[in-house]
Formats: structure tokens, sequence, C-alpha cells
């Protein structure tokens, strides 16, 4: 045998009739004659391997120096040196490959890291090759999600099980790949390298750094599909994940281990609700990962930039899968987040994970499975579309005692069509989670942010994650809303309304007034709580709507200073006395009082 035979793997299956029953033979090439107790050592491996006796022939090679390689039908264990030091090459190829520049760093790792393997090497042949996709002839022992190994350190992943070939999907440019270029089996399943190193950094799908600010230390590598914890391993949903956003915090609450979507059409803001929540978890010990599914890489740069000025970076992950990106990353980047927020949260830590948006993630994956000539089903998508999302947000969990505690929020994001929420993909997704913010386009340019619409958004977890202060402060502001906006469509025809309803219409305007909040300033706890003590005891009754927005922000800065107790009493303890009410409720009558006189002064 040549050494060129043995580097390019071509082997045939060697199967025949043996004396002792067994058909499989393997063959030892090696430039010395094993002796019995070697020749032993080995049959015992086979057996182990194969479950059954296998015949072994010796036969001389020697261009096999140091070492052996041993042949079992299509499975080569190359223990030679010069297959050692291809395992290395090979190693070397697939790291550079990902290096993005930074090669040195990353020699160094493969050096300090790298150990031989003396596992079986199956080869196999690309038979076709294009938009993302390849299928490869002679991986019988191929598994589902494995890591194959392409020309040029290329990696894919496989998709699809056939009878005559598997289907791969790339994570990488295939101009390298073309028909007949060989294949290896990896023996790993898809992961990535996770670690604290990952905070305050910009990666892509795969957990390479793409911020510029070089590479990144790992402590360990993660798959990227996991099983989701079990009901022993959970604990009730209890405590809150505080949005910022009072039309959020005081009607439809989220807990930490809770799955929230947020659905609307395009425009809405719905990635603002997502960056407000980011932005409010600072000081608080949560670690946020915002993963970017088919967006231009210019607004996840503007997103970037926008926490990174506020300071939220020092505590953010951004993961992107940009537009620009292929099929296949859009696929795995939600799970390579999720995999980083699991590491976190079996740290016993509390994480925060947006996936914006898994509508594009359906899509991406729609177009990976008719390339892989999968049948469509409903809406022309593949028939585990909802196992697709299902096993991804049954990762977010409030994990038990036992296990650390920590915990994991996810806020998927769905875009709508013209407000369709019974589409395939929406109903989806919201019989997975556990509630949904809807966000409505005619609240949004009617001048309403966050456009919240009242009656169809809903928290399943409800008042088990609100702060005992927030829960007795909201008190009964959904009802009032809804039956505020039934009024509204009432009245609207008529032109002749008595004092009564005048009165609740006011009402209700100012507290949709109340709602509003710019982008970019979550509120604290004890200015929600101060604002809905207020406004639900009608002492903003008096004040026009156009003019609560100003109202607000100067009876907050009255109250901080004239009693700074009180607002550190609600942060601290999350509850609301009677007593803290009143004081709240005379404080904000007596700014009340003092705007009315400053505005009879003005007169």
């Amino acid at each position: 045998m040549t050494s060129s035979s043995i580097l390019l793997k071509e082997v045939t299956l060697m199967k025949h009739e043996n004396p002792d029953g067994t058909d499989l033979q393997a063959v030892l090439y090696s430039a010395v004659r094993p002796d019995t107790s070697r020749k032993e050592r080995f049959k015992a491996f086979l057996r182990k391997k194969y479950g059954a006796d296998v015949r072994l022939q010796w036969e001389e090679d020697l261009t096999v120096k140091n070492g052996f390689r041993l042949e079992v039908g299509a499975d080569i264990y190359d223990w030679s040196a010069e297959g050692r030091l291809k395992q290395l090459e090979n190693e070397w190829k697939r790291l550079a490959a990902r290096a993005h520049g930074e090669v040195i760093p990353l020699l160094q790792d493969a050096m300090d890291s790298w150990t031989p393997s003396a596992l079986a090497e199956e080869i196999g042949t690309v038979l076709t090759v294009g938009d993302g996709i390849a299928t490869v002839d002679g991986m019988e022992n191929a598994v589902y999600g494995e890591i194959l190994l392409f020309s040029g350190g290329i990696r894919g992943m496989v998709q699809d099980l056939k009878r005559d070939h598997v289907g791969c999907i790339l994570f990488g440019d295939d101009e390298g790949i073309m028909e007949g270029s060989s294949v290896k089996r990896t023996g790993k399943v898809a992961g990535i390298p996770v670690g604290e190193s990952y905070i305050g950094r910009v990666v892509d799908a795969l957990g390479m750094p793409i911020d510029g600010k070089g590479s990144i230390h790992a402590r360990e590598y993660r798959p990227v599909e996991h099983p989701a914890p079990g009901i022993i391993d959970r604990q009730p949903v209890n405590k809150p994940m505080e949005t910022g956003l009072l039309a959020i915090d005081s009607m439809f609450p989220i807990g930490r281990g809770q799955r929230e979507l947020i659905i609307g059409d395009r425009q809405t803001g719905k990635t603002a609700i997502a960056l407000d929540t980011i932005l409010n978890q600072r000081g608080k010990d949560v670690i946020c990962i915002y993963v970017a599914i088919g967006q231009k890489a210019s607004s996840v740069a503007q997103l970037t930039e926008t926490l990174r000025k506020n300071h939220a970076m020092d505590y953010t992950i951004v993961l992107s899968a940009s537009a620009s990106d292929p099929a296949p990353l859009q696929y795995i980047a939600p799970y390579s987040g999720c995999t980083l927020g699991e590491y976190f949260m079996d740290m016993g830590k509390d994480v925060l994970i947006v996936y914006d948006d898994l509508s594009k993630h359906a899509i991406a994956y729609r177009a990976l499975s008719l390339l892989l000539e999968r049948s469509p089903g409903r809406e022309a998508y593949p028939g585990d579309v909802f196992y697709l999302h299902s096993r991804l947000l049954e990762r977010s969990a409030h994990l038990s005692d036992a296990l650390g505690g920590g915990s994991m929020t996810a806020l998927p994001i769905v875009e709508t069509q013209a407000g369709d929420v019974s589409a395939y993909i929406p109903t989806n997704i919201i019989s997975i989670t556990d509630g949904q913010i809807f966000l409505e386009s005619d609240l949004f340019f009617a001048g309403q942010r966050p456009a919240v619409n009242v009656g169809l958004s809903v928290s399943r977890v409800g008042g088990d994650a609100q702060t005992k202060a927030m829960k007795s402060a909201a008190g009964a502001l959904r009802l009032d809303l809804a039956q505020y906006r039934e009024m509204e469509i009432f009245t609207q025809f008529s032109s002749d309304l008595d004092d009564s309803t005048k009165y609740q219409l006011a009402y209700g305007q100012g507290l949709m007034q109340l709602l509003k909040q710019e982008q970019n300033h979550p509120m604290k706890q004890h200015e929600q709580v101060i604002l809905l003590v207020a406004a639900l005891n009608h002492v903003m009754q008096e004040v026009p709507p156009a003019k609560i927005g100003e109202f607000r922000k100067r009876l907050l800065h009255y109250i901080k200073e004239e009693g700074l107790a009180l607002c550190q009493e609600i942060d601290q303890t999350g509850g609301l006395t009677d007593e803290t009410r009143q004081e709240i409720l005379r404080l904000s009558r007596e700014f009340l009082k003092a705007e009315k006189e400053k505005a009879q002064e003005g007169r």
C-alpha cells in the first residue's frame, strides 16, 4: 500500500465468511509484526467495540512509521506518526477557519490542549453542494446533529438522515467544497465555547468574536442542543424580572424563569421593549443576552452602541446572525445564545435572553428544510417547526435550589402581518410561552408608546411575579383602562355626554397618557409605585391629559426631594404600607396644590 492511498483513505469494505462464523475482518498495518500479547489486546478492543469476535490479519507496511493503522471495514484507526500529525493539521485548519485574524492565540491554545485521538475515521464523499446544503455519501454511522469536517476546515451539521445519504447544513462559505470532496466524521455534536469572558462582547452564531476586540478565552465547550430541565428540577416563577416599563410591570408582570412573547407588526416597538428591559437590569446582577436573527448588521451595531452608551454592555452579550449570514447560522443562533445563558444559569445566576426574532428563525429553518427536500405542511412550513421553538423556549426555567436556584427568562419576539395573531408561527409560540405582550399598530401611530394592547396582552404568571408594592399600587388599573376603551368606542358617535361620562373619559385619557414612556428611560420601582398610587386615586384628574407627561416628571422630582426615605423603603422592602400610601397621596396633593397656585400667579 502506498502512502498516497493511506492519506486518501480509499478503503474498501472487507467482508467474507470466516471459519469462526464472523463476517468482519480487521487488517493491521505496521512496519513490525505485533507479538502475541499485542494481538490479544487488539482482539479484545475489537470484541468490545463491535460486540463480536473479529478476525485480525497483519500486513507489513513500511510506510507506517512509529505506530500502526487498523482498518475494520470503513472504520480507520490511524495511530501512526503520520496519522497523528494529520489530526493536528486538521485541528489547526478547523480553528484557523474560525480565527477571524486572531491566529497566534488560537495556535497557542491548540498546541496546549490538543491530544491525539485513536477514534475511527469514517470518510464520506460529497454528492451535491449549494445554498449552504451538502449531501454526503458513505456516512453510514453518522448521527443527527453530528459535526462533519469538510475540506478547507469548513464544518457542517447533519440535519437529515436518509437511506442512501445524509443531508448536512454548512457553517461557512461552501466555495471550497465541490462534488467528490472528502468529508470526515468528528463524533462531536454542534456546540460553542462558553465562559464569563463573553460578557461585554459581540459574537457570531458559532461563538467567535466579531467586535474586533481580540479573541475570547472560553471556560468550556457546550453542545447547542440540550434537554430542558424536568419538572423536579424547576421551582415556581415568583421573583420579578422588572422591565422598567410602567404599562408592563403594572399589568403584565414578567417573572424570572418566565417566557413572555413580544408580538406585533413591523415597526411597532418590539425591540424597544426588549432593549429597555435590558437597560433596566443594570445593578441587579442579571446577565443579559441579545440574540439577533436575520437583522440588518447596521441595526445590531446601533443597538450595541445604545447598550454601550448606557453602560449595559457591562452585563450583556450580543450574539448576531445577521441577514447577510447564511441560513444555517441564522438557524443555530438562538440555540447558541441559549447555551450561553444555560452556562450562567447553572452557576446560580439570573439570565435574561431576547430572541429577536423567531419569525425570521422559522423562515431560515423553512429554507433549510425545503433545500433538504422535506415536504412542507401548513402554510409551507415543515411539520416539526413547532418542535423547533418548543425545544428552545422550554430550556428557560427557574431552577430548584438543589441546582443552584439560577433562572433564565426568555423574551421571544414574533412579527405579525397586519395584526394577525392567528397565523401559524404566532399561534405556535403563543401556545409555548407563558403570556404575550401584543403591540398594536394603531396605538403606535397614535403616539401611544409603548403601544401595548391591554385587551390582547396577558401574563399567565400574573401577580406572583410582582412585588407587594406593585401589586397593591396597580390595583384596578387594567379594569379601569378596559372600561375606558369600551366607553371611548361607545361615545365616539355621541355629541351629548353627561358629566359622569366626561369624568370617566378624562380619567381614562389621563391613564393612557401616564403609561406613555420615553424609549431608553426605564423607571425604578418606587417611581412606578408613586405614579400609580397618585393616578388611581384621581390626584391627576384635574391635570389636562396633554400636560400629564411634564406633570409626572416634576411630581417624581418633588417626592424624591421631600420623601427620599419613602422611595428607599419601597425599593428595599418591595412593600407598600398604608402609611406609605397616605404619605404619597399627601405629597402628591401638596404638589398639585402648589402647581395650581403657580398657574394662577402666571395668569
